[in-house]
């Protein structure tokens, strides 16, 4: 099993953070491999940022990424650059108040939508929206489970906000969650 994830959004987002988080939970509380490379442009905020994780069962011998699995997309034009490197049959997950998906999105097999920085607006900062996505995709995907990667939440975010970070968690795992039930992932793109 190697998965190669991309979560991409504009800084301010936390999306450096998520990507250490997954990257975390995946080596430190799943035992499994894991890599993790972030980049961003010059800009402190709202400059493009993305983060690149492998996770696998195997040694990885190649860290870096040559096609995403999973791409998570949290603004507008990091969708715009970042869907060129999602792969055919790929899992695309996006905030859908920030990202219009277009034809580029065919390739994905599924594809699933939240409103991750209303939710976390709805649970008082929306900063927290990186971390209501990485509860979806724990629900959603699967490759890393709710125990796991909520541990992982819980040992890498300021102390002082822990609290809001495990509800924003939790508000994004049981959004994947009712998604799942109502089977509401989007089929291809036409």
């Amino acid at each position: 099993m190697r998965k190669e994830i991309i979560i991409c959004g504009f800084g301010g987002q936390g999306i450096v953070l998520a990507g250490y988080i997954l990257g975390y939970a995946a080596a430190v509380k799943a035992g499994l491999e894991s890599s993790f490379v972030p980049s961003y442009g010059p800009e402190a905020r709202g400059g493009e940022c993305a983060s690149r994780i492998v996770i696998s069962d195997e040694k990885i011998d190649y860290p870096f990424i040559e096609g995403a699995d999973i791409l998570i997309t949290m603004s507008q034009p990091a969708y715009n650059k970042y869907v060129e490197f999602l792969r055919e049959n790929g899992i695309l997950l996006y905030d859908s108040d920030l990202v219009t998906l277009d034809s580029r999105a065919k390739k994905a097999s599924k594809v699933y939508a939240i409103p991750a920085t209303r939710i976390a607006e709805n649970l008082g900062n929306r900063i927290v929206a990186n971390i209501v996505m990485l509860g979806f995709f724990s629900a959603v995907t699967k490759v890393i489970d709710y125990d796991h990667l909520k541990e992982a939440v819980a040992d890498r975010v300021p102390r002082r906000f822990l609290e809001l970070n495990l509800r924003a968690f939790d508000a994004g795992y049981e959004y994947g969650l009712k998604i799942l039930r109502e089977k509401r992932a989007l089929p291809r793109i036409s």
